[in-house]
């Protein structure tokens, strides 16, 4: 006779310290990022005053007819709603920074200010998909300042969004594993597919 192995069971203590897990990912990913895409914003809004002074001023991340912060932010869509979008990405990442500081020093926030940040987040890869499918398709070219903004925005949804998940906040089960163990190979994938996009798009005038 053979026995028959059972596989082990996800205990309370495993969900707990999967969800602690999570909580120290989002907390520095919050932290980290926010700080990236906000110096990323700062960067581009001097680089666009600059501009503004000086039409003939050649931004600091302009390489090549592909990478050329400056055709990027001559274009409409730099400024969709009246001023330049970086001003959009200071006031968001300096929100994110301080939430994920904040976590970081063992500060709770209640189910309301988590789907608030899952708003904002919404609405921030959103908005950056929109300018994905702008730079690549009707601009033609890229800002590389503005890629690592799709970096960090993309990442910070994932979590954010997988976050509130494991919490409950979405009215399902708290500590709900149907989705969150997934959460590295999720935000590698969609980035992956963006690059994939970008390289499609490009190709070899990215390194000419």
């Amino acid at each position: 006779m053979t026995s028959r192995q059972v596989a082990p069971k996800h205990t309370a203590d495993d969900t707990g310290a999967d969800q602690r897990r999570l909580d120290r990912i989002v907390a520095w990913l919050l932290g980290i990022g926010g700080l990236v895409g906000l110096a990323a914003s700062f960067v581009l809004t001097i680089e666009k005053l600059e501009l503004l002074i000086n039409p003939n001023y050649i931004p600091t991340c302009t390489f090549n007819a592909a990478l050329s912060c400056g055709t990027v932010m001559k274009s409409e869509q730099a400024a969709l709603f009246g001023f330049p979008n970086s001003l959009l990405g200071i006031a968001g990442f300096s929100a994110v920074t301080a939430i994920g500081l904040g976590l970081l020093a063992g500060a709770t926030y209640r189910r309301w200010f988590w789907l608030g940040l899952q708003a904002g987040a919404t609405l921030g890869v959103i908005f950056t998909h929109w300018l994905i499918i702008e730079s690549l398709y009707e601009i033609r070219t890229l800002c590389p300042y503005c890629m690592v903004v799709w970096a960090v925005t993309i990442p910070i949804f994932v979590y954010v969004t997988l976050s509130n998940l494991e919490r409950g906040h979405f009215g399902g089960r708290d500590g709900d594993r149907a989705v969150t163990g997934y959460h590295g190979i999720l935000a590698f994938t969609w980035l992956a597919v963006i690059a994939a996009l970008v390289f499609t798009a490009f190709g070899a005038s990215l390194f000419a």
